[in-house]
């Protein structure tokens, strides 16, 4: 199920950005709880290393990922409620790893990407799918309710009315349309998606790491608590910010009229 590596998830490094791939592509890297395992451990270290500045999230083949693997639940059916257990409390886990990181997260989308999929892209900080990509929920017509934070990000990318018609019509969204919704940053023809992606990772890898960190943190902020508790947080990281050797490149820059090198 994965390429001639062995390998279900490849990690490649260029300069400051990390390009974490699914490998499973004969089964649409769908998620099992080795690849999950693989994830958690390609992801755990990111966090500590500030020379990374960027992260890239791809699946190789035709999907980005077409959900879980329905196989593991089906060999055991009696078994379903553990199995579901075991695999959610890992995807969980990878969940919070990518929404906590201080590096911005770009999901590279292409093909049908359904069930965590969806939720999976939707966790990442920026979503650049193809114009052949597509979105379905899915969960419905299996008996069951959506994972990985998916209602989470919908609810707050669509609002509740759509975020409901999603999941509960299993209509598949195309790509132009998830981008008039705001479920993608970007489309791109199918054929430019490795550049563009690597493009955009590459000026998110040139900001300042201090600058990116409280940039994503206070986004994220933003959508649970009042303003005035976000004027306060947005001064704390500012001050904080502004004793950093960045912060101190950045005014030079600003005042030599060229680019900041962070």
């Amino acid at each position: 199920m994965q390429d001639s590596s062995g390998d279900v998830v490849v990690v490649d490094r260029k300069g400051a950005v990390l390009t974490v791939t699914m490998n499973r592509p004969k089964a649409l890297n769908v998620l099992d709880e080795t690849l999950a395992d693989a994830l958690l451990a390609a992801f755990e270290p990111i966090a500590a290393d500030s020379s990374i500045r960027a992260v890239v999230l791809a699946g190789a083949g035709r999907s980005f990922m077409a959900g879980g693997d329905l196989s593991r639940f089906h060999a055991d059916l009696a078994g379903a409620a553990a199995t579901a257990g075991q695999l959610i409390g890992r995807f969980h886990a990878l969940m919070r790893l990518i929404k906590a990181l201080p590096q911005p997260v770009v999901a590279a989308v292409q093909g049908p990407v359904a069930g965590g999929g969806v939720g999976l892209a939707l966790a990442c900080d920026f979503v650049i799918a193809t114009q052949s990509a597509s979105f379905l929920s899915a969960y419905t017509r299996l008996g069951t309710n959506p994972d990985g934070g998916t209602t989470w990000s919908l609810a707050r990318l669509l609002g509740p009315r759509r975020a409901l018609e999603f999941v509960l019509l299993n209509e598949a969204m195309d790509a132009e349309t998830a981008l008039r919704l705001g479920l993608v940053n970007r489309v791109v023809p199918d054929g430019e998606l490795a550049e563009a992606v690597q493009a955009m990772a590459q000026r998110l890898s040139q900001c300042s790491f201090g600058a990116n960190r409280a940039s994503k943190a206070l986004v994220q902020a933003a959508m649970e608590g009042s303003f005035d508790a976000q004027l306060d947080l947005e001064k704390q990281a500012f001050i904080a910010n502004a004793g950093t050797a960045d912060f101190k490149e950045g005014i030079q820059a600003f005042f030599q009229k060229r680019a900041p090198r962070f």
